[in-house]
């Protein structure tokens, strides 16, 4: 009689693989993964959307430099109109192209988290300035403040798959705008050793935010040679209007050694064409007259070509950031990035759905999927944004990470070589074996390093599920949650950060 063949230790080896640690070269998703197997547009509509903004720049140009912008911009040869518009000419944003900075590396604090910005390598984080923090115990909207700023980048630095912290919410507990500031870089900073990004709501901020930044780097040299903040930076008001205050104060992040993301955030229908290609162009143009400025004020100064066409929900003038619009969008602009061979960063994760839930799950899912598979650099505000941007969620930024790491599998794709398409395990199996894979050498080697798990998603049986006591979703992402934020550390030593708190109002503990 045959005897069922046992697998000594089987389901022990499974879960003994399931958790140890892998190498960082081992893990079946990573920071920097490269994209681009997904292409919106072909080769002769990118070529045609690169014309038209070269058109844009030349016949249309961008009005409402400031003085300092005119200067730097006519200089380097962009022509001032007796309508007050500065043109553009080719052969000058060609010059610039040629000059602008490529394959750049956003650092963090800890160099293990460096972005390397080079080809089409993807990398996802938070950003936006949110005024609300959903609570989903409640189901309820309140004010953000300076402590939720920094509970979001202490749970960013436990989450594997959201790779950088640019500010995600406005503190609104701080009525004066440069303690505003000075406690968002400090929150951030102090929460995560991940690449950081921050933006200053006046010029005049810029210079005690860049001494309160050189302090945390150990000095400006230290800051200079491993900058590991960004200025997010709204440098214009689409339709094609130079933002004048944010202009000036890029200008002086520049100088003080702080890359920048060059922004532009019309939307589509509204402050952008309706058209989804024509939105493309416009954003296309305006963030080319932000690489001239750039390049002609620092040539090579590390930019982020920031194209973020947003759209409208065009029956109410609403914007609708997780639509399949928005998706095609900024995968569009991905590929933009591309042609220009600079490193790029565009929106999607956007939620219009109020709370974590079933819209919440399939908007952040499309859009974040087509901007991985589009090679998109710097994939923005893809996890915890809800309402179109005016809510931030802790609990949807824990889940997110779930969300994330399966889009990554995807950004990863299939590995096709001589190994992976051997039938030898085949044969193995089906001539002389057991019928099954279950338990076979392949199959234990490659569970950790070709599949990912979700760490709260649930995959049991509902027999299972009903015996566990049906766990709920949201509870098992607000318990997560507390733990994060129960372990966390302050990514300053005590000493030092008393030594902050005594130079500075903050506003959270």
């Amino acid at each position: 009689m045959n005897r069922p063949i046992r697998r000594s230790g089987g389901r022990a080896a499974r879960v003994a693989m399931r958790s140890a640690p892998l190498a960082e070269d081992k893990r079946p998703v990573r920071a920097g993964l490269p994209g681009g197997k997904f292409q919106a547009l072909t080769d002769a509509e990118v070529t045609r959307i690169h014309h038209a903004a070269l058109d844009a720049l030349e016949q249309i140009g961008l009005s409402q430099a400031p003085p300092s912008g005119v200067e730097i911009l006519t200089k380097a040869g962009a022509i001032l109109g007796d309508d007050g518009r500065l043109r553009f000419p080719r052969a000058l944003v060609e010059d610039m192209l040629a000059k602008a900075a490529r394959n750049i590396t956003l650092h963090g604090r800890d160099p293990k988290y460096d972005l390397d910005l080079s080809g089409t390598n993807v990398h996802f984080g938070t950003a936006g300035a949110a005024v609300h923090v959903v609570d989903v115990e409640t189901n309820t909207y309140r004010d953000s403040t300076a402590q939720d700023l920094h509970n979001a980048a202490k749970i960013t630095h436990a989450l594997d798959n959201v790779h950088f912290f640019q500010r995600a919410m406005v503190a609104r507990d701080i009525s004066d705008n440069l303690e505003m500031d000075l406690n968002t870089i400090y929150a951030c900073t102090s929460g995560t050793t991940k690449h950081i990004g921050t933006s200053f709501s006046e010029p005049d901020h810029v210079g005690p935010g860049l001494e309160l930044i050189y302090k945390l780097a150990g000095g400006e040299e230290n800051f200079r040679a491993r900058p590991f903040i960004s200025n997010s930076n709204c440098f214009v008001v689409p339709p094609m209007k130079f933002a004048e205050e944010s202009c000036i104060a890029m200008e002086q992040c520049i100088r003080g050694g702080m890359p920048v993301l060059l922004l532009s955030a019309g939307q589509a229908g509204a402050t952008a064409p309706a058209p989804i290609a024509l939105a493309i162009v416009q954003a296309v143009a305006e963030c080319l007259a932000g690489v001239v400025y750039v390049n002609a004020l620092a040539p090579g100064h590390p930019a982020v070509f920031g194209t973020w066409p947003f759209v409208s929900d065009l029956r109410t003038g609403a914007m609708s950031g997780g639509s399949a619009e928005q998706a095609l969008l900024t995968a569009g602009c991905a590929q933009m990035h591309r042609f220009y061979d600079l490193p790029g960063g565009a929106a999607a994760g956007i939620s219009d759905a109020k709370v974590p839930n079933m819209q919440a799950g399939w908007e952040q899912g499309i859009t974040n999927v087509l901007a991985g598979l589009s090679g998109l650099n710097m994939v923005y505000e893809s996890v915890g944004m809800h309402a179109s941007l005016l809510g931030f969620c802790l609990e949807s930024l824990v889940l997110g990470d779930d969300v994330l790491g399966q889009v990554l599998r995807c950004v990863r794709g299939i590995d096709v070589t001589e190994d992976s398409t051997s039938i030898e395990a085949m044969k193995a199996v089906c001539l002389d074996g057991p019928g099954h894979y279950l338990g076979s050498e392949q199959t234990l080697e490659l569970m950790q390093t070709e599949y990912i798990y979700p760490t709260l998603g649930n995959r049991m049986s509902p027999k299972e599920w009903n015996e566990a006591g049906r766990p709920d979703l949201i509870e098992s992402a607000i318990a997560r949650k507390n733990k994060i934020l129960a372990e966390a550390q302050m990514k300053f030593d005590p000493e030092f950060d008393a030594a902050i708190r005594a130079d500075y109002n903050i506003y959270f503990t």
